[in-house]
């Protein structure tokens, strides 16, 4: 993208400062951060440090646990969640930029971000697709450029077209998990059944699970044992005004 060159060719002439504190960015740093890409300074990164969550469902929890109270009575279709931190500042802030203010280079360093929180890789990273109306009015699928990013990132494959979503739907920001369930009814199809058995979907927030519950279900009927969701935001469900 002629961002993400526009980026790489300042850097190489100006230097590289944080996108935070705009201090300049120790290459040292970078190695420590393991984030060759950074656009945060080391200080900047213990921004993003992780928190204790609930490893199948990503909320956040008081000590890091594989399966919280509520997992253990009604636990999600996927096997386990992983993200970055919640919709909070600075974290809000980017997702924002990159969603709604066609920031394209912010998919990098959060993909980086969210690489370095898995831990076991899946065999194909895919995303939460988007309603052709809807694409056409934003022009991009954001998840679909943070699902490439990752890929990369991790030298996996990536299918942008394993589902299709064929309702247009309203959008989901501001309605409850009982009404975004009911949004989301008959709205994705499978478009070919995979032959691999971890799969990897990608959302750039998830609130309710709603969304990706369908797309899981999918899956699980078509064969697939293991579904892991990457999210660059877990926002608690109290919060559906996201």
């Amino acid at each position: 993208m002629l961002s993400d060159w526009l980026q790489k060719t300042m850097h190489q002439h100006v230097g590289c400062y944080c996108d935070l504190c705009r201090l300049p960015i120790e290459p040292r740093h970078r190695a420590l951060a393991h984030l060759p890409n950074s656009i945060w300074c080391h200080s900047c990164l213990e921004l993003f440090a992780p928190t204790p969550r609930c490893l199948r469902c990503g909320l956040t929890t008081i000590t890091t646990t594989p399966q919280c109270g509520q997992c253990l009575i009604n636990p999600p279709l996927w096997s386990q969640l992983y993200c970055v931190g919640d919709y909070t500042a600075p974290l809000s802030g980017y997702i924002h930029r990159f969603k709604y203010q066609q920031q394209f280079w912010h998919a990098k360093p959060l993909s980086a971000l969210l690489s370095l929180h898995i831990d076991s890789k899946p065999e194909l990273i895919t995303c939460v697709p988007l309603h052709w109306q809807r694409y056409l009015l934003r022009g991009f699928n954001q998840s679909e450029l943070l699902a490439k990013q990752l890929a990369k990132i991790m030298s996996i494959p990536t299918s942008t077209d394993l589902f299709s979503r064929i309702k247009h739907t309203p959008q989901q920001k501001g309605l409850n998990k009982h009404q975004r369930q009911q949004n989301l009814q008959q709205a994705f199809r499978l478009n070919y059944n995979p032959k691999q058995k971890h799969i990897a979907i990608f959302d750039d927030v998830v609130t309710t699970g709603s969304t990706t519950h369908h797309l899981c279900k999918l899956l699980l009927d078509a064969g697939v044992e293991t579904i892991d969701i990457y999210c660059i935001c877990r926002t608690p469900e109290l919060d559906s005004s996201i």
